[in-house]
């Protein structure tokens, strides 16, 4: 216990005699912590709203009006058992009239010159993966003796889907997979190298001090120890200034928001703010004492 408070007074004596170093250090920490509880929140929400609008994606199986109960049933059992299709859901011809009225709502509606209902009577078929869709296409149209698609059921009558639109939805999602994929491992990389970096700095300004103690026969730990203490100091200060912060910024900004921007902001829910906030307050006292320990190795390799 004496020994751990000699260090802890070491470790403040060294600090305030290297104010600069250890502020600079904090500031970081702040920045880095800061940064961190922003992106990550973003990225939840942004990964989460792709995936929403991914799973919307469908195919619709459109058949004949003069279609059987019994000719529908096994059309809904064929497209079932087919591989990486989710669900199957049937729309009649007026729930499928219905649905175009709700598409055109607040534009002109052509439906109202209609004496008849035009629409066919279709499936809904989901996919259990948005990349899938053409496979399950396929599926359902295959090839016929003549080489041209077939459908495997003789009451299909087409197959129709927004394939524009999901083209762009794929490639736009697809891009913002790889982007996240790519952009968060180098966020927490250069976060690791930025602390890294800022408490090397200060230790390096201390390098006569720790080859005078190496010299008389201190052991490393005995030198360690008040610099993984310091780095403790750093990151606890940093991290708590950061999360004071951001959750100024949650109560100022982000709540007055969540009326308006409601379902955006549930997409964070699974993970809560509070565990947010304790990840990245713990990995700030982490990252600074390790990164402290590390830095010091080659000081001590006199």
């Amino acid at each position: 216990m004496n020994r751990l408070l000699f260090f802890t007074q070491e470790a403040f004596r060294a600090m305030r005699r290297n104010a600069a170093p250890s502020v600079a250090a904090i500031v970081t920490t702040i920045v880095t912590v800061i940064l961190l509880g922003v992106l990550i929140p973003v990225f939840q929400t942004t990964q989460a709203k792709s995936n929403e609008v991914r799973n919307k994606l469908e195919l619709r199986v459109a058949i004949y009006d003069d279609a059987t109960k019994a000719d529908i049933a096994k059309v809904r059992e064929q497209l079932g058992a087919l591989p990486h299709v989710d669900s199957v859901g049937f729309v009649t011809k007026a729930q499928a009239l219905e649905e175009l009225k709700a598409t055109l709502k607040g534009k002109e509606d052509p439906t109202k010159e209609l004496n008849s209902n035009p629409l066919p009577a279709n499936f809904v078929v989901q996919p259990d993966d948005a990349a899938n869709l053409d496979a399950i296409r396929s599926e359902i149209m295959p090839p016929g003796p003549n080489g041209k698609p077939k459908a495997i059921n003789p009451v299909i009558q087409d197959i129709f889907d927004r394939q524009n639109e999901r083209q762009t939805i794929e490639q736009v999602t697809g891009a913002l997979k790889i982007v996240l994929t790519v952009i968060t491992p180098l966020h927490l990389l250069a976060t690791l190298m930025l602390i890294g970096n800022t408490i090397r700095l200060s230790i390096y300004t201390r390098r006569r001090e720790v080859e005078v103690m190496r010299l008389v026969g201190a052991t490393r730990w005995f030198i360690r120890w008040p610099f993984m203490i310091e780095g403790i100091v750093v990151g606890f200060v940093g991290g708590g200034i950061a999360i004071l912060i951001l959750w100024l910024g949650k109560i100022t900004i982000i709540d007055p928001l969540s009326g308006t921007l409601g379902p955006l902001l549930k997409a964070q829910e699974s993970i809560p703010f509070l565990t947010l906030i304790a990840i990245l307050f713990a990995a700030s006292i982490a990252v600074s004492a390790i990164g402290s320990g590390i830095t010091l190795r080659r000081f001590l390799k006199i």
